[in-house]
């Protein structure tokens, strides 16, 4: 059972909200991610996705603030998105010391830079937004473990796409994680560039 190997303070949370079963899919995906290879993530809508990111990502980060620099990324496509997960997070995070934030396109840049500054541990943020972050020198890369990539499918834009294959040139070691509903050979394609030996989850 996925959920009987996580940090107690997921196990305690997920009991608060009478989440006692893994679906299918978490089942396989959690074990797996948990390792820390690259994994693509392929499952219908509700199965279990959001879930198994947010709570693949708090395992990774032991469920503690370390230091100033984010040590997990979230891409989402927009901002009505980072929103959702960030509300999402928030409920996980309400009774431990990680620190949780949001970037979009309609926040100042100097503003985020600022606020990052002052000590983050899961950024979320859509790709555009991290890019221009990571080019104008306002995230450490330094302490990265993970950046999980929601609904990816959205990548097939143009200017996301651009945005995610620079931001993966900043990036040294990093594990990735990208969720969508089918697999695409847009998605594919990221084998060739940060996928390397990435391991298949599909449902």
């Amino acid at each position: 059972m996925p959920f009987k190997k996580l940090h107690s303070d997921i196990q305690e949370k997920l009991e608060s909200l009478d989440i006692r079963t893994p679906t299918p899919f978490q089942s396989s995906s959690i074990p797996i991610i948990k390792s820390g290879v690259n994994v693509y993530c392929t499952a219908p809508k509700d199965s279990g996705k959001t879930t198994a990111l947010v709570l693949t990502t708090l395992q990774k980060l032991k469920c503690e603030a370390v230091g100033n620099a984010p040590r997990a990324v979230v891409l989402v496509e927009n901002k009505e998105r980072a929103m959702e997960l960030y509300d999402i997070f928030l409920a996980y995070t309400k009774y431990n010391s990680l620190r949780v934030y949001v970037g979009h396109e309609n926040l100042h840049i100097d503003i985020q830079k600022s606020e990052i500054f002052e000590g983050t541990d899961i950024l979320i943020s859509t790709p555009k937004t991290m890019n221009k972050l990571f080019l104008l020198n306002g995230v450490s890369t330094a302490q990265l473990k993970i950046i999980s990539i929601d609904d990816a499918e959205f990548l097939s834009q143009h200017s996301s796409y651009s945005a995610i294959m620079s931001i993966s040139q900043s990036i040294q070691k990093c594990q990735y994680v990208i969720y969508s509903e089918k697999s695409t050979s847009m998605l594919k394609r990221f084998e060739s560039y940060f996928m390397e030996r990435s391991k298949i989850v599909s449902f």
